[in-house]
């Protein structure tokens, strides 16, 4: 074998061992019946202990904002436990006159209970606002709703019936994206959600390494305050302070049931697209930089966090690589051995793409939706220009960190998730909600 076969070869069992294991990951919270039951959420709630301060940090965000409050305003909990702080820049004037309008309606509604704050330091960003929403907060619990979601009226008696009987300190409730047929590339945007909330997020809290969503995150204030809040200067702050928790010996009780997720959009082009995955991506580069993950205490802990901020890098890698194997298998002259190994990898990606397919069902049905007879051909047809687009935001995201570019690079919200045939099920239409109360 010469050199080049022998780089191929390697470079096809690396990529079929990744592909394998992201195979697993999918697929981790169906392996074993009682873990998927202890993710369900509660069969009955308790009675309200706990109180909430809910963070609301938006940037031209006008178009969604006032809907978000007043959802937020209407979850099924006492008013008097929950404290909603709105964060807005303050030269953000579209917003902030969006968020007066809603505080306006709701007080003549006789709802005075939400607060707007703004800030007009650097650096304009998230975690800056939630820092800011942090030192006005006086819950025991702190968790955050990005400026466009759709809780569940529930959520907060789902959390404070974790909190009080188990006394978890740490909540992560699942986030599910919804408008899956509105573009090219949504239905395998919204099943990269549903299998990293549903199952993956699962693995990570029995591993107890977390980069914990954006948001539906529940944490208890006293351990935030003394974590320091968010990192102001990372691109992805809420996985940053997942893993800060991790090394703390923080442990995270991860709650997933189709009922109750937070229900967001899919970015609404392919360049909001991109910009978004790449700060994802570069901010999962900046928190393996920091070195914090180094502190966690046992090996599996530390290779699962370099297996997932390092990912970016692999991601990269394979949009340099697939091309050149393809072109190798096709035209170049290699023993029969080397050029079956090197086509691992596509038989890999078959079966995560089967594995899909069944899950752009599984989606459809739990959330009482109907897919077009030619989803399967859709999803088929965008599979790998998607795998395509998933590495070329992620080379994008290492030639920013490698030009030292950490520019916020922001997704609109066009509220797509809230048309009426996306609305939530009713929770006694719900599967397995009967009997909730």
């Amino acid at each position: 074998m010469s050199l080049v076969d022998v780089l191929l070869v390697g470079g096809s069992l690396a990529l079929s061992a990744q592909s394998a294991y992201a195979a697993g990951l999918m697929l981790y919270a169906w392996e074993d019946a009682e873990r998927y039951v202890r993710g369900r959420a509660p069969e009955r709630f308790l009675p309200p202990r706990q109180t909430f301060t809910v963070l609301l940090p938006a940037r031209h965000e006008e178009a969604v904002i006032g809907d978000t409050i007043r959802r937020v305003v209407g979850l099924n909990y006492p008013a008097e436990l929950v404290q909603v702080l709105v964060v807005v820049e303050a030269g953000d004037g579209g917003t902030i006159a969006a968020v007066e309008a809603a505080l306006a309606d709701l007080r003549r509604d006789g709802i005075d209970r939400v607060r707007l704050l703004t800030f007009a330091d650097p650096p304009i960003n998230k975690p800056h606002g939630l820092n800011v929403g942090l030192r006005a907060a006086t819950g025991d619990v702190v968790t955050i709703f990005d400026a466009e979601d759709e809780p569940h009226p529930d959520i907060l008696n789902v959390v404070n019936t974790v909190v009080t009987a188990e006394g978890a300190p740490l909540v992560q409730c699942g986030v599910q994206l919804m408008n899956y047929a509105d573009r090219w590339f949504s239905a395998l945007n919204v099943l990269e959600y549903f299998f990293w909330f549903k199952s993956r997020m699962h693995y990570h809290a029995g591993v107890g390494m977390v980069p914990l969503g954006g948001n539906t995150v529940f944490v208890r204030r006293d351990l935030l305050e003394a974590a320091g809040g968010w990192d102001e200067r990372c691109l992805t702050e809420d996985a940053d302070l997942g893993i800060r928790l991790s090394v703390a010996g923080v442990p995270t009780r991860v709650i997933y049931e189709d009922a109750y997720v937070t229900r967001e959009e899919t970015p609404p082009t392919v360049g909001q697209f991109v910009k978004q995955r790449t700060r994802w991506n570069q901010g999962f580069l900046q928190v393996l930089l920091k070195g914090d993950w180094r502190g966690l205490p046992t090996w599996s802990q530390r290779l699962l966090a370099l297996y997932t901020m390092a990912f970016p890098v692999a991601q990269a890698i394979m949009l340099l690589y697939v091309p050149l194997s393809l072109w190798m298998m096709l035209f170049a002259k290699m023993p029969v051995a080397v050029a079956m190994l090197s086509s691992l990898p596509l038989y890999m990606l078959l079966v995560q793409f089967c594995i899909s397919l069944v899950g752009l069902y599984e989606f459809t049905a739990v959330h009482h939706l109907r897919p077009s007879l030619l989803s399967p051909v859709r999803l088929t047809l965008t599979y790998l220009p998607y795998q395509w687009l998933l590495a070329f935001a992620a080379l994008r995201a290492v030639w920013r960190q490698a030009r030292g570019e950490n520019s916020w690079e922001k997704t609109a919200h066009v509220g797509a998730h809230r048309q009426p045939a996306l609305r939530p099920v009713a929770l006694s239409d719900a599967p397995g909600a009967t009997g909730r109360g």
